[in-house]
């Protein structure tokens, strides 16, 4: 049984991405140039929608009362002007932290640092994330085009592709990083959330340690990834099976941490696993961080999925029978990008 689609596949993105655009980034104290999450995944993504019958949807602002729901009012600041005043305070192009606060010193004095030069690293968390002038915007954009989609699921679409970047599922209440600026589907399950219970299913490569962070407590959002084993794989912290949540949420938060290696047998059936659970969960709405890292060959991922393990990922999804929506993530072997996506929407729409 498929997703009970009615065509065409609504598609929401914007071109601001491109706003995004750091020259390089810092990974082991090494530059690295291009990085891994450029504009070009974008275009690489959307040839993977040549063959699949769908619409492009216009994009609508909605402005900071989502984003202040589940991100903390002073990262949206920073990430809104963090830039320019790192700038006018004499720091390089692009932004990138030296100094990061110690939680130990947070827990002391709970407040930033005044510095426009040592304020990146109160929100910052790596050396991974460079921003530029026109990171802010980017951010939001992707943050406008996740809400625009989760919007027509309201409107009695049943899947919709929310085709942004950057990514944003290592993203917490008040920490950006991996890449990661706003969280765009955090943002877009809690709006969801308001008319009932969500589910989101987060299949990137790396945990989603900010996602998790957002629905710690939430007993109406329930989180469940599957991922690379985080005891050798970013962000190295979180991720663990013993993570289930805590206060209401107690159990309203899975991990499946998977070996190196793990090919499309294995992921497949702890994929099943996992949906058994949300299908009990019985959500108004499936958000689907969807990473094509787990694929075979991409460069930052330790996982070996085909494109038919793919198709087979969107065909379980689309058999849950639930509103979907599919928020970009991660994916860096910018070739199989494409055939990954089509491969995926091919199971989900049949």
């Amino acid at each position: 049984m498929g997703s009970g689609l009615t065509r065409p596949l609504a598609v929401v993105t914007d071109d601001r991405h491109h706003l995004h655009d750091p020259p390089f980034e810092l990974n082991g104290g090494s530059r690295v140039s291009p990085p891994p999450e450029r504009p070009s995944r974008l275009a690489a993504l959307r040839e993977g929608l040549a063959d699949i019958d769908h619409v492009l949807v216009d994009v609508e602002a909605h402005g900071d009362g989502p984003l202040l729901a589940v991100h903390d009012a002073g990262l949206v600041d920073f990430l809104d002007h963090g830039y320019e005043r790192w700038r006018e305070a004499g720091g390089p192009d692009p932004l990138i932290p030296d100094t990061f606060v110690s939680s130990r010193w947070a827990s002391m004095d709970p407040r930033p640092p005044t510095s426009p030069l040592a304020v990146p690293g109160w929100w910052c968390f790596d050396t991974a994330s460079p921003l530029t002038r026109g990171s802010g915007t980017a951010a939001r954009a992707a943050a406008d085009v996740a809400l625009t989609a989760a919007g027509l699921l309201r409107e009695d679409t049943s899947v919709a592709y929310a085709l942004t970047r950057p990514p944003g599922h290592h993203t917490g209440v008040r920490t950006y990083g991996g890449f990661c600026l706003l969280n765009p589907a955090a943002v877009a399950a809690r709006a969801l959330s308001t008319a009932g219970r969500v589910a989101i299913v987060d299949i990137d490569v790396h945990h989603g340690n900010g996602t998790q962070e957002i629905f710690w407590t939430d007993p109406e959002v329930l989180y469940a990834s599957l991922h690379g084993d985080p005891s050798s794989l970013f962000p190295f912290a979180t991720g663990h099976a013993r993570e289930i949540g805590g206060g209401a949420g107690l159990g309203a938060t899975i991990n499946v941490p998977l070996p190196p290696g793990t090919g499309d047998g294995s992921y497949l059936a702890e994929l099943d696993e996992i949906l058994a659970v949300v299908d009990r969960y019985a959500p108004t709405a499936v958000v689907v961080s969807l990473g094509f890292d787990a694929a075979a060959g991409d460069p930052l991922g330790p996982l070996a999925l085909t494109p038919a393990g793919f198709a087979e990922v969107g065909r379980r999804i689309g058999a849950l029978q639930r509103p979907t929506l599919l928020v970009q993530e991660g994916g860096y072997a910018e070739a199989d990008l494409g055939p990954l996506l089509a491969a995926t929407l091919g199971g989900l729409l049949t």
